[in-house]
């Protein structure tokens, strides 16, 4: 495929949704990748939690969309019986109600309004579903330097929400591989290994990509889904000067830890997003959680210059994590070998992600999508082709933004929420939970 209609730079899975989804529409894709495997960036460091809730009604209807595809990933793949499929496991999820996230009146307002069930739980409720928790309230979040880290201050949890359709994906880097495959089922044709090193132009449109190796790649459309990779691409193509939301790579920890003993974590459990701690968590196999940061104040962000270069070991943000959940956790055991995940998020500057065209023709973007966007992978891809669709057909999506209809819980959705040129949002809760 020496001139596909369309090439996408990232195997991850938004990436391979996109190339599944315009394969579907007819068009002959091409997907590049450095990692020698699909879904093997940051999309593998993934916790693939597949949650509702959101700070914005936007990203509240589009992940409440993206859950239909999940529940129904064989169907909406239509791989051949027997293939090996990623799987979604229906665990719900639990949302501490404090002042930090506005009791979650927000949330349920817009869950309320696009019928994506929640229930209200009381302390007694959520000790019921999890003896192993306390509900000393800890707020605000500290660092384990601070003399006052691991004293309650002297209220109480009061209750949650809890979102019972939600859960998380056993394999997310499967998970892209399921798309990838259903798009070369479909005609899409792939190549990993390889990497992008310049971006073409002819008469101020994009023209081709030229790899590492030297050879060249003509289309007339390419799609930015390098994961933390995608400002270097974005500079190469020299198309930040309109952008008023900038994308950056951000180095993360997730622990991994066994579950307190005598409780079966992995069975019972759920996932919890506790912000009086400023951490999240899910059940993992082996009876294990993983527990990942909600980014407090008191935690400096660790920006990095690129996606190759950073330090890929635990560091003491380790411990902290692991130290703040067992303050929620009083028998939870700190093993003393560090186990997780250390990766990169491509974080974008309101943690909204950006899907959008830019200002060279044929050079369109998915974005800023790392930490909470795995889950909305599925219509990602079918939006970003139909906006591709919108705007090689003629239209300019900067003046008159596609209206995009999300299919499954027909409401129709201005795509310009995700614009590169798009004010910051206030409503973003600017951390992980988007």
């Amino acid at each position: 495929m020496s001139q596909p209609d369309a090439i996408i730079i990232g195997t991850g899975v938004i990436g391979a949704a996109i190339a599944f989804e315009l394969a579907k529409a007819g068009w002959k894709t091409l997907s590049l990748d450095r990692n020698a495997q699909v879904g093997h960036g940051s999309t593998a460091g993934s916790c693939a939690i597949i949650r509702m809730h959101y700070s914005t009604f936007d990203g509240t209807a589009f992940a409440w969309e993206g859950y239909h595809y999940w529940r129904d990933w064989a169907d909406y793949l239509g791989l051949p019986d027997g293939a090996d499929l990623a799987q979604f496991r229906e665990t719900g999820c639990l949302v501490m109600k404090t002042e930090a996230n506005g009791h979650l009146e927000k949330h349920k307002k817009y869950s309320a309004e696009l019928d994506c069930p929640f229930e209200e739980w009381s302390a007694e409720q959520i000790l019921d579903r999890l003896p192993i928790y306390s509900l000393d309230s800890f707020a605000p979040a500290k660092r384990m330097d601070d003399p006052a880290f691991g004293q309650p201050n002297g209220s109480k949890m009061q209750g949650a929400v809890f979102w019972p359709k939600a859960g998380y994906v056993t394999d997310p880097a499967l998970s892209a591989q399921n798309l990838m495959q259903a798009a070369t089922q479909r005609g899409a044709q792939v190549r990993t290994g390889v990497e992008v090193v310049e971006i073409l132009q002819e008469g101020g449109k994009f023209k081709g990509v030229r790899l590492a190796s030297g050879e060249e790649i003509h289309a007339p459309v390419v799609i930015n889904v390098a994961g933390p990779g995608s400002s270097i691409i974005n500079r190469m193509a020299g198309v930040l000067d309109d952008m008023t939301i900038e994308t950056r790579p951000l180095r993360q920890e997730v622990v991994h830890v066994p579950a307190p003993e005598g409780f079966d974590f992995e069975r019972q459990g759920t996932i919890v997003s506790d912000s009086d701690i400023a951490c999240y968590c899910r059940p993992e196999h082996g009876n294990h959680i993983l527990i990942g940061s909600e980014d407090p104040e008191c935690d400096p962000h660790q920006w990095c210059e690129n996606d190759v270069h950073y330090n890929h070991d635990f560091t003491d943000q380790w411990t902290t994590q692991a130290m703040r959940y067992a303050q929620r956790v009083p028998s939870l055991g700190i093993p003393s070998r560090t186990r997780g995940v250390v990766d990169l998020y491509d974080a974008s500057t309101d943690w909204i992600p950006i899907y959008d065209k830019s200002s060279l023709p044929g050079f369109y973007m998915a974005c800023g999508t790392s930490g909470n966007q795995y889950k909305n992978a599925p219509i990602a891809g079918k939006m970003m082709a139909a906006l591709v669709e919108y705007c090689e057909g003629g239209a300019d999506h900067d003046a008159q933004p596609l209206q995009f209809e999300l299919p499954h819980i027909k409401r129709t959705i201005d795509a310009g929420f995700y614009s590169r040129r798009r004010p910051i949002n206030a409503e973003s809760s600017f951390s992980v939970l988007g």
